[in-house]
């Protein structure tokens, strides 16, 4: 593969991904370190991506555009399943837990012990699909109108479902973090039930991989006070770690 050609594959990447590390590409593509910097350095005075430590993310970090659930299934799908079996340490032994509408949190669901005695919410089609029936737990579904693109409840009866619990621990999943945005995804009928989920919370544990964090998207559902817990992967800039670490926020590396 020439230079340019894998200069256009690694901006395509960054575009895809919203953020890439130095050293995956250079697995990928088969070159060094080195090469990749100095690579992401001719994009960066292309203004095609922006470099940060380890790696690079899209010049704008802000982004309107929603997955499906498809697509984000298949992405950074390593990551999601270290993010639940790590999560999975977090459940508690009985009383009740929230699961958000997400590829991670679904993840969690194929997880949990079945030697607990849990009431589970959700307004995740998937997750209650994986968890009906299943040993140890006791299933409530919310209802309200199911969006194809997450296959999530959202919707007034939702909503007024939520008002009414107050869960022991939420896992909710986000689609962008930022120290300035707090959480955020892309639909303002998921954000609001995000956001009643959070509300309806006495603890909340964030399940995000590491390309989600430095991101916003269009509408914030909660602000990082909001959070206790954020369990990500090992890509997240240390950086980025220490500073929601002194906003009181307790970061888990899966």
């Amino acid at each position: 593969m020439y230079a340019a050609e894998r200069q256009e594959a690694i901006a395509g990447l960054v575009r895809s991904r919203g953020r890439v590390a130095v050293s995956d590409v250079a697995v990928s593509f088969g070159v060094t370190t080195e090469t990749v910097r100095r690579d992401l350095g001719l994009l960066e005075r292309t203004g095609l991506v922006r470099r940060v430590h380890g790696g690079a993310v899209a010049t704008s970090a802000l982004s309107v555009l929603e997955p499906g659930v498809l697509e984000r299934e298949s992405t950074a799908a390593e990551a999601k399943e270290r993010i639940a079996a790590r999560a999975v340490e977090l459940v508690p032994p009985r009383g009740s837990v929230l699961l958000d509408a997400g590829t991670t949190t679904a993840r969690l669901a194929g997880l949990l012990p079945t030697d607990r005695d849990l009431l589970v919410v959700t307004n995740a089609v998937p997750v209650a699909a994986r968890l009906a029936g299943a040993r140890g737990v006791r299933l409530h579904l919310l209802g309200g109108r199911v969006r194809g693109r997450t296959q999530a409840a959202v919707g007034e009866e939702a909503l007024r479902a939520l008002a009414d619990l107050r869960v022991d621990v939420a896992f909710v999943g986000t689609n962008a973090l930022s120290l300035r945005f707090g959480l955020s995804t892309p639909d303002h009928d998921e954000a609001a039930v995000k956001r009643a989920a959070v509300a309806a919370a006495q603890r909340v544990i964030v399940l995000a991989d590491s390309s989600k964090v430095g991101r916003e998207q269009l509408v914030r559902f909660a602000d990082l006070d909001a959070v206790d817990v954020l369990v990500t992967d090992d890509g997240i800039d240390p950086r980025d770690v220490a500073d929601l670490r002194a906003r009181e926020v307790e970061v888990l590396i899966a």
